[in-house]
């Protein structure tokens, strides 16, 4: 069975060839191009809305969350859906743009009367959707914002992923430990708070263990060019590179530094999780590393089989760590929506918040008293233009 789901977009889609056919089957005759339409959910259907950025500079991680929440909720819909009915999906793409997500949050709740708002990656869009849900006492559930503030936004805030603290600690004891570093550059952005807070975490962390930070450049996002916080880089003589940015950036820095001369490390977060980044890099992501939420080369049965379901539904495409995290939002919502036995608003935040040991691919999942998902982390090796698991590092 193929899920009934409602694509809405403001701005011009950006999508490779294959990702533009593939959305453009599930459309079910909602343009994917133009103005926004007037969903029409199929009658006694459960709504529930996505917002996610499907294009712009953050494209990836919105198509490969999404694509991981249809196969999740098409998955449910299969098995007979939900207290008796079909979910349907809303999808709305935010364009990678600030302020988008306010308004297509607001017109989830409000046209579409969603039980529950799913997304997003990126931390500082989920920010501001967060409030909205919020005071509309609407459940927002986010596959992979890591940032820590974004459910101190209130009580119907959830996430599936880790938080930035976890993160940030366990890349630092992993440079400190692992990589033998005790000088470490900071290269982080001025502008996105996933950036800022996994900077801040790290730098806690590996100071904490002895180690020194001799020097901290910050960058804008979307720039192109980072020689001159490069170059500063090189002169303090450091021994790695902290970047916790997103992959657009960050495939450019990595190229550049070493076009530089740099062949020390650099290292980073979850935001590195796109092949474009290996594209933008190339050979230069050689001896690089970055903390992630799951690897597709993970044997254990479950993720095994999550990876051949999602390459049948998806014409052989590998599901990445975003679309890991989109699919454990999903089955973390169609549980606790069966366990509310109601779409109630507040007996369906209720039973998100009592998750226990959802048997997730991204790992056992369990929501703790902050509504953050208390989970492991793996850590990922960069060679030869390939991603390669090395470790799994607990929570």
């Amino acid at each position: 069975m193929r899920l009934s789901v409602v694509f809405s977009a403001g701005s011009e889609m950006v999508h490779s060839s294959h990702r533009l056919a593939l959305l453009g089957t599930l459309a079910l005759g909602a343009a994917l191009m133009g103005c926004r339409q007037k969903s029409s959910a199929p009658a006694n259907s459960i709504v529930v809305g996505e917002f996610a950025s499907l294009t712009g500079k953050e494209a990836t991680f919105g198509q490969s969350s999404n694509e991981g929440l249809i196969l999740g909720i098409e998955e449910a819909n299969a098995t007979g859906g939900a207290l008796g009915k079909q979910i349907h999906l809303v999808v709305e793409d935010d364009g990678s743009t600030n302020g988008e997500a306010i308004t297509i949050v607001k017109k989830l709740i409000s046209r579409d009367h969603v039980v529950a708002v799913l997304g997003e990656i990126a931390s500082g869009r989920s920010l501001e959707a967060a409030p909205i849900c919020q005071e509309e006492k609407i459940p927002m559930i986010s596959p992979g914002s890591t940032n820590p503030a974004v459910t101190q936004k209130g009580d119907y805030i959830f996430r599936v992923c880790f938080i930035d603290p976890f993160q940030g600690t366990a890349m630092a004891k992993f440079a400190h430990d692992q990589l033998h570093l005790n000088r470490v550059a900071v290269l982080s952005s001025a502008t996105a708070p996933y950036s800022a807070g996994l900077a801040h975490y790290f730098e806690e962390r590996f100071r904490a263990d002895g180690g020194e930070i001799p020097i901290e450049e910050k960058y804008n996002d979307g720039d192109k060019d980072f020689r001159a916080e490069l170059t500063a880089i090189k002169a303090a003589n450091v021994q790695g590179i902290f970047v916790p940015g997103y992959y657009s950036e960050v495939g450019l820095i990595c190229a550049q530094a070493r076009e530089l001369g740099i062949t020390a490390p650099l290292m980073g977060g979850d935001g590195w999780e796109s092949p474009i980044m290996l594209q933008l890099a190339g050979a230069a992501a050689d001896n690089c590393y970055y903390s992630t939420h799951y690897s597709p080369q993970n044997t254990a049965p479950n993720v095994q089989s999550f990876v051949k379901r999602f390459q049948k539904r998806w014409n052989g495409e590998t599901p990445d760590a975003m679309a890991a995290l989109g699919y454990d939002c999903a089955g973390v919502f169609v549980d606790a929506l069966k366990r509310a036995g109601s779409t109630d608003p507040q007996a369906l935040r209720d039973a998100i918040a009592a998750t226990k040991n959802y048997p997730g691919v991204t790992g056992v999942t369990t929501i703790g008293p902050d509504r953050n998902a208390v989970k492991p982390a793996v850590i990922i090796e960069l060679e030869h233009g390939e991603s390669h698991f090395l470790q799994t590092v607990a929570p």
